[in-house]
């Protein structure tokens, strides 16, 4: 898929945008919950688990609608197809792609009983 991508795009500097997993009380949601992206433009998602327990940022049709260059945590770099990223308390992320498909995917942590309690979001790729 990296083919399709011209150069361009990978010397535009990315897009931040922050999603906290949870927060410091402990409740169990997204922040925020609604994230919107455009097709072709390059991103760079940065998640925090601020909270007290392990959470999932967890989207699998809109992993399959973009193209991922890397997820970056920790000093590790990885590449290639990315479903789901586990965050654990304290832990920090960043997901940087390109939208290729547009459409609305459902965001949620798989954790038993999370997405029951409200840990769940939308994410809209538009064209």
């Amino acid at each position: 898929m990296a083919g399709n991508l011209s150069g361009d795009i990978l010397k535009q500097a990315p897009t931040e945008i922050t999603v906290s997993l949870g927060n410091a009380a402990g409740e169990l949601k997204f922040e925020p919950n609604y994230l919107e992206f455009e097709i072709g433009n390059r991103y760079n998602l940065r998640l925090t688990n601020p909270s007290p327990v392990k959470h999932y940022f967890t989207s699998k049709d809109f992993a399959d609608a973009i193209w991922t260059q890397k997820v970056e945590a920790g000093n590790v770099e990885i590449k290639g197809a990315i479903h789901e990223l586990e965050l654990k308390p304290g832990a920090e992320a960043q997901w940087v792609f390109v939208p290729l498909k547009s459409g609305k995917y459902r965001l949620r942590c798989t954790i038993a009983g999370h997405s029951e309690a409200g840990m769940v979001g939308d994410i809209v790729i538009k064209s």
